[in-house]
């Protein structure tokens, strides 16, 4: 198993001394460094080029979401961001994926929830639970819709929702999906990880990662939870 090289980003020390205490007796996991702010966070990645980044939100300086969308917008970060925050809000939440993130967890979840969460986002997975995907699918396609949907109360963020996701827009693939690409995009609409895909479908991981790249290309979506609200908007979920 390849090494994963991880940043902790967290404006309480203490916290980030559990992190590390937790993921370092992991063979496969180094911890690679620290950071206090959003602002740190940038120019540690920048420095140490990890592969996963566990990412507080409420931070001094600038706050963790702001930090996720400079990382992702810069074509040099190949970090996973993985959200970890004490509050379980939709804001943060939908903010968070909005901005790029891979996954979001919360501070009270266990020790072997951390190190699964970090493996699962190194892996180039999304890290969301079926009932977290529900939501996600119930706010982005509120958005689309440009209105409530089920009492959700939305804030529409067009960067959120895939321009073919929007109401009354057909969606027009870049090339049609095989047979296959579409029962990986059925499977990924359930929130199924790469590994639980490939073990359904009792094909190989990287097989799995290789339709999972031709989906969202040929779909148009930015990630995973772009093509979840596609699939579920028009039915090939």
């Amino acid at each position: 198993m390849s090494e994963l090289r991880v940043l902790l980003v967290d404006d309480h020390a203490m916290m980030r001394a559990g992190f590390r205490t937790i993921l370092s007796l992991e063979p496969d996991i180094t911890v690679v460094g620290e950071a206090a702010t959003g602002a740190e966070a940038v120019t540690a990645a920048e420095r140490l080029r990890p592969d996963v980044i566990c990412m507080d939100v409420q931070m001094p300086d600038m706050d963790g979401l702001e930090a996720t969308r400079l990382l992702t917008a810069d074509p040099r970060s190949e970090a996973a961001i993985l959200i970890v925050t004490t509050f379980d809000r939709d804001d943060y939440l939908f903010a968070a994926l909005s901005a790029g993130a891979s996954g979001f967890l919360l501070k009270n979840a266990g020790p072997e929830e951390l190190v699964s969460a970090v493996r699962i986002v190194g892996a180039g997975d999304a890290l969301l639970a079926p009932e977290v995907t529900r939501r996600v699918i119930e706010r982005f396609t509120a958005q689309a819709t440009g209105g409530a949907a089920s009492g959700v109360s939305t804030t529409p963020d067009a960067a959120a929702v895939p321009a073919r996701a929007r109401a009354g827009e057909p969606l027009v693939l870049t090339e049609p999906l095989t047979d296959r690409e579409s029962e990986v995009l059925a499977l990924v609409a359930e929130a199924l990880s790469n590994a639980e895909i490939a073990a359904r479908l009792y094909i190989g991981e990287a097989t799995v990662k290789t339709h999972v790249s031709n989906v969202l290309q040929k779909l148009g979506a930015r990630d995973r939870v772009q093509a979840v609200v596609l699939a579920h908007r028009h039915g090939l979920a």
